[in-house]
């Protein structure tokens, strides 16, 4: 193959030479002639690509059909209902409601409504009528001083740096003008949150915004910035759906001037996020943390943030609750299902377990220890819809969030480059030439309209099923096939526990195996696995 090219390159050549001295073609004509011929020698002599080496020229196609697949896979090939991670049905019905425009089907469903894994709701003969402003839900437990009272459906959270400084503008001023609240991200808050709307202040295993020059949580800066009138609640994110257990880096290069001062760190050096924190490292020391941060807040309502992992280790918090009677306010769940702009394959596909198990994992523990009435259940994690949030609350959610949804209402068009620093929209990017085509006027409205009409959504579809408030929503009212012969309601694929169930010991050796050695693994003193002397000893 080499030989015959080099033959042809050099008949190519001489004839390209001689048609200029000639005339008989024009000198760009046979700039582009030599141009390829250096391509073709230059893909011959290197050693990094086997498809250019074996194809010179014409193996350069290979690298600009794979540049171009997302968007020919999804303007060109994907269906209404199988694009991933979203589909386009629901990225339209995003854009639809955020700009206002008609929002109602043509011609019936586009799902096969006998597969497998189809989900529905009965309606009642009776409907309700829901007023959507009455949809809010009070944060806050008899530790508290300043509670909260929260919309439904909220912006989940996505820190500056990951999102452009008009981005986080435009979300900031949505949740204003909706009344809904903003979570910060763990990266700090920056000036671009601070647009009048409702603040939940994230903070992660970095402490950013609020750490000392080693990287530990300096309670002085967090009190100074928790006391600002936007911060209406605090979030200790533990672990996140779309990487649970995994740490992350900021690289030197992109810690300016702007990141260094809204982080508290310094300027041209690598940044850290561990994958663990710092402030405590029990079950125990973390609600001391969580009380610490109430208290260092001015009493405003503290929670924290997990996806679920070992089941020993909630059990294991749980225990804790119980024995120093400190709660946390609320329990932001994230599921495995959850998005971020750059992580892991193995973790975004692999680890932690999906929302919905999550939720109904979480809201019976916490029933079955005696202390759901004091907590707050937040749901994170693909909820595009107001079917979504009935699923999140039927389950034991008390609040949805989103953060792709929301991205979808600012002109995010899934063009899955939000870990290249290009997206073309300029929602998860820092490049200002792409940043500026954000209009932050034009999206805060977005963002605004299409919370409103999610919450309008869910409000009359309960009230299609008879309701009048969301506390009436059951797990039987979630109907799922199976297969074609069978149909269960959630109640029967997640079966409620007894209130206090975990309180009550006598019975301990009823319980299914795998529990009863959860329960028996969770030490309020540690979190993390056991010691192989532990499972010896619940082996016997």
């Amino acid at each position: 193959m080499r030989k015959e090219f080099f033959i042809i390159s050099t008949i190519i050549i001489l004839l390209t030479a001689g048609a200029i001295f000639l005339d008989l073609v024009s000198w760009p004509v046979g700039i582009v002639v030599l141009f390829l011929f250096s391509l073709g020698v230059h893909d011959l002599s290197q050693t990094n690509h086997a498809v250019t080496r074996n194809f010179p020229v014409i193996g350069h196609f290979r690298f600009l059909f794979e540049m171009v697949r997302p968007e020919i896979q999804q303007y060109f090939v994907e269906s209404d209902t199988d694009g991933k991670p979203i589909s386009r049905e629901t990225r339209s019905s995003i854009y639809q409601r955020a700009k206002g425009d008609l929002q109602t089907v043509p011609f019936g469903t586009l799902h096969d409504l006998s597969e497998n894994g189809k989900e529905w709701v009965y309606h009642s003969l009776k409907p309700q009528h829901i007023d959507p402003r009455i949809l809010r839900v009070t944060i806050g437990g008899k530790d508290t001083l300043q509670t909260y009272s929260s919309s439904v459906f909220n912006i989940s959270a996505m820190s500056y740096g990951s999102l452009s400084k008009n981005a986080v503008m435009a979300l900031n001023k949505g949740a204003k003008e909706g009344g809904f609240f903003h979570n910060t991200g763990e990266g700090g808050i920056s000036p671009y949150h601070e647009q009048g709307g409702d603040l939940v202040w994230q903070i992660g295993t970095g402490y950013f915004g609020c750490r000392d020059e080693e990287g530990r949580f300096n309670p002085d800066l967090f009190e100074t910035k928790a006391k600002k009138e936007a911060v209406k609640m605090i979030e200790v994110k533990l672990s996140q759906g779309a990487k649970p257990g995994h740490g992350g880096i900021l690289p030197a290069a992109k810690v300016t001037d702007e990141i260094a001062r809204i982080r508290e760190v310094p300027k041209g050096k690598d940044v850290l996020s561990p994958s663990a924190h710092t402030a405590f490292d029990t079950p125990i020391e973390l609600l001391k943390f969580v009380r610490l941060l109430r208290k260092l807040s001015g009493g405003k309502p503290v929670g924290i943030k997990l996806c679920i992992g070992a089941r020993s280790d909630f059990f294991a918090l749980c225990k804790a609750m119980v024995r120093t009677a400190i709660r946390p306010d609320f329990i932001t769940v994230d599921g495995a299902e959850g998005g971020t702009g750059a992580a892991p394959l193995e973790f975004t596909n692999f680890v932690g377990m999906p929302l919905n198990d999550a939720i109904a994992f979480v809201h019976d523990t916490l029933v079955g220890f005696g202390i759901r009435d004091d907590i707050k259940i937040i749901a994170s994690g693909k909820i595009f819809n107001g079917f979504d949030i009935v699923t999140k609350l039927a389950l034991g959610a008390d609040i949805c969030v989103s953060a792709r949804g929301m991205m979808l209402a600012l002109g995010c068009i899934q063009a899955l480059r939000c870990n290249t620093n290009a997206c073309p929209v300029g929602v998860a990017t820092t490049k200002e030439s792409l940043v500026r085509g954000l209009n932050v006027e034009d999206k805060s409205k977005r963002v605004a309209k299409y919370q409103k009409e999610i919450v309008t959504a869910f409000a009359e579809l309960l009230g299609s099923m008879g309701y009048s408030s969301p506390g009436q929503l059951q797990r039987g009212d979630i109907k799922r096939r199976m297969n074609r012969g069978t149909i269960m309601n959630f109640s029967e694929i997640y079966p409620p526990l007894k209130p206090n169930f975990f309180l009550d010991l006598t019975n301990m050796y009823k319980w299914p195996v795998e529990l009863r050695k959860d329960y028996r693994l969770a030490l309020p003193e540690r979190f993390g696995p056991p010691s192989i002397q532990e499972l010896e000893s619940l082996d016997q």
